[in-house]
């Protein structure tokens, strides 16, 4: 895996410029393979969700929250070297919270392993 666009993917989705999380992501999934790919890929769906939600789409960042839970759900805490259950927690929370029209919760982070 592209190490460096992967960490900069991260630096972007907690500076909420998702967006451009999910371009540099991309770059890195074009070019990961197998257990790598699916992870990748919700990570992109996770960055284009909370994308989705800052233009106004809650019907599209449901959608792509709920598909990033089920490509995430299936990794071990600590895949990517990152915290993913406190990522996935967030995904559910705010998933919930829009589904419900209820206040959001603050915009999650992703936090890397130690």
């Amino acid at each position: 895996m592209n190490v460096e666009g992967y960490q900069r993917g991260i630096l972007l989705f907690n500076a909420r410029e998702f967006y451009d999380a999910h371009e540099v992501w991309e770059d890195v999934w074009r070019e990961a393979e197998g257990l790598e790919k699916r992870f990748l890929q919700g990570l992109i769906q996770s960055a284009v969700a909370f994308h989705h939600h800052s233009t106004g789409n809650i019907a599209g960042a449901c959608s792509l929250m709920e598909r990033a839970r089920r490509n995430l759900g299936g990794y071990p805490e600590g895949f990517g070297k990152i915290h993913l259950g406190a990522l996935l927690d967030s995904l559910g929370q705010w998933r919930t919270a829009l589904v419900c029209r209820e206040a959001t919760p603050a915009h999650p982070e992703i936090v890397a392993l130690e």
